[in-house]
C-alpha cells in the first residue's frame, strides 16, 4: 500500500505561467447578465413548463433502471437527454446573472477571493496537471458556454474540442470563441450516446468539470476516453461524489440527497472508489485523487451564493408583483433557490462533495496494462481525507499570498507567483494517508 505525506508537484511543460489569467471585467459581466436577463424575460410558457418538468429526472438514478422505465418509459435515456437540454437551456442563463456563468462551484483554493477567481485558480491547476505538449488537442465534455475551453487555450495554446448536449450553450460558446479569435470547436452530442465521434488517439488531454454526474455508464465512457486519448495523455476530473459518511439507510441522509441532486444536476451518484474503478478498469493509471479545496468544504461559497440568489429572488418577487417582470421570473428563482440549506448541510457534514478531483494517465508505449488486468496505480496516487485538514492548514494558501503582497508593498523583489498546483497542494493535509487507489487494486 502506497503512502505519501503530500501531493507531489509534477514538472510543468507547456502551461504559460507568464500569462495572467484574464478575469471578466465589470462591464463584461454586466453585459453577460443583461443578455441572459433578456433571454429569461422572453421565455415562452412552454419553455418555462419544460424547465420545471425537467426536474423529474433528479428524483431518479441511473442505477435504478426499473424506476427509470416506470417513470420515463423504455426510451428513458432519450427522455433524460431531452430533460437535460430543457434544464440547461434555462439554468445557464439563471447562473449567468450571478457569478456562475461557468456553471460550477470550484474548490476553494483562496478563501479570500471570489468564486470567479477560484474558478480561474482551479482551471490553472488543471492546465498544469495535464502537462500538455505543444500544439495540443484537448477534449472537454460538458463544455457549457465554452469559457473554460477559452481559458485553457489562453493558458496553453491548445485547441479545445468541447462537447455539450445543450444547443443554447453551444451557440454562446461558438460566439465567444469567435470574439476571442480562437480555433476551438464545439460539438452537439449527448455523452451517453457512444461511441464518441472522434478518432482513436486524437487528443493529448481531457478534462471535465461536474459533468460525469449526468453519465449513465461511467465505465463505458472511460473506455471511450482511453480510446480517443493518445498514450501518455492525462485526464483531469472534478465532480460530485457521495462520501463515506453518507448512509443510504439513514432517512435524513436520503432526504438531503433527494434535495441536493436537483441543485447540482445529478442523475447518477458516483463514489470516489467507483470512479477509480472505472478509470483503472479502462486502463488508466491513477496519479492523484482527493477532495479539493481548503478543508475539503465548499460551504463558504455555497453560503455566499445562497445570499446572492436569495436577494435576487426577493427582487424578482417585488418586480413581478408590480408587473414590471413576467410572473415566470418568480417561478424560476423559487425553483433555483429551493433546498439550498440542504446542500450546505450535506457539504458541511461531509456526506457529499461536488469538488472531488481525480487525475489519471493513459500509459504510453509498452507500459500500458491489459484491459481487465491488474490496475496500475502510480506511486504518487494518494487519498487525502478532507476531515484531517486542520484550520491552521486551511489558512496556508491565503497567508502565503498575503505574505508575498506585503513584501511587494515594501518595495522588495516580489516572490514568484506560486503555481496553481502548489497552491492546491498547500490546502491538503500533511499527514500520511493510505492510497485508496492502491488499496482498491
Amino acid at each position: 500500500m502506497t503512502t505519501q505525506n503530500a501531493a507531489v508537484a509534477d514538472p510543468l511543460t507547456k502551461t504559460n505561467l507568464a500569462k495572467i489569467s484574464r478575469q471578466p471585467g465589470i462591464y463584461e459581466r454586466l453585459g453577460t447578465a443583461l443578455r441572459s436577463f433578456r433571454v429569461l424575460k422572453d421565455l415562452t410558457p412552454e419553455q418555462v413548463d419544460s424547465f420545471m418538468k425537467s426536474y423529474v429526472i433528479y428524483d431518479l438514478d441511473w442505477a435504478n433502471e426499473k424506476q427509470m422505465i416506470e417513470v420515463l418509459g423504455p426510451d428513458y435515456q432519450k427522455k433524460v437527454g431531452q430533460c437535460l437540454s430543457d434544464y440547461y437551456a434555462v439554468l445557464n442563463h439563471l447562473c449567468a446573472i450571478g457569478e456562475l456563468e461557468k456553471m460550477y462551484v470550484p474548490p476553494i483554493l483562496d478563501a479570500s477571493a471570489s468564486v470567479i477567481t477560484n474558478q480561474i485558480l482551479y482551471e490553472e491547476l488543471v492546465a498544469e496537471e495535464l502537462q500538455l505538449p505543444p500544439n495540443a488537442k484537448v477534449l472537454d465534455i460538458g463544455c457549457g458556454r465554452g469559457r473554460v475551453a477559452a481559458h485553457m487555450t489562453e493558458m496553453t495554446d491548445a485547441q479545445v474540442t468541447g462537447l455539450n448536449i445543450d444547443t443554447d450553450q453551444l451557440a454562446s460558446a461558438v460566439a465567444y470563441n469567435e470574439v476571442m479569435k480562437y480555433s476551438n470547436d464545439f460539438v452537439h452530442q449527448d455523452m451517453n450516446e457512444l461511441p464518441l465521434p472522434f478518432d482513436d488517439a486524437q487528443f493529448d488531454g481531457f478534462y471535465q468539470i461536474q459533468a460525469f454526474s449526468l453519465c449513465k455508464d461511467i465505465p463505458k465512457l472511460c473506455d471511450e476516453l482511453y480510446r480517443v486519448l493518445k498514450p501518455g495523455a492525462r485526464l483531469s476530473l472534478l465532480d460530485w461524489a457521495s462520501l463515506e459518511a453518507y448512509n443510504p439507510q439513514d432517512p435524513h441522509h436520503q432526504e438531503l440527497m433527494r434535495c441536493v441532486k436537483p441543485i447540482i444536476g445529478a442523475v447518477g451518484t458516483p463514489t470516489p472508489q467507483s470512479m477509480i474503478a472505472a478509470l483503472e478498469g479502462a486502463g488508466f493509471r491513477m496519479i492523484r485523487h482527493y477532495v479539493g479545496g481548503i478543508n475539503g468544504l465548499q460551504a463558504p461559497f455555497l453560503e455566499r451564493l445562497k445570499s446572492y440568489f436569495y436577494t435576487a429572488r426577493w427582487a424578482m418577487q417585488g418586480l413581478t408583483t408590480i408587473g414590471l417582470l413576467p410572473m415566470h421570473f418568480r417561478t424560476l428563482f423559487n425553483r433555483m433557490t429551493q433546498d439550498s440549506d440542504a446542500f450546505i448541510e450535506a457539504d458541511q457534514t461531509r456526506l457529499i462533495t461536488t469538488c472531488y478531483h481525480w487525475v489519471a494517465e493513459k500509459p504510453g508505449g509498452g507500459s500500458s496494462p491489459e484491459k481487465g488486468g491488474t490496475p496500475v496505480s502510480s506511486d504518487n496516487s494518494i487519498k487525502h481525507d478532507s476531515s484531517a485538514s486542520s484550520d491552521a492548514e486551511a489558512g496556508n494558501a491565503s497567508s502565503s499570498a498575503t505574505s508575498q503582497a506585503s513584501v511587494a508593498s515594501q518595495g522588495a523583489e516580489p516572490a514568484a507567483k506560486p503555481s496553481a498546483l502548489a497552491l492546491a497542494d498547500s490546502t491538503l493535509p500533511s499527514k500520511s494517508t493510505p492510497s485508496l487507489a492502491a488499496s482498491s487494486a
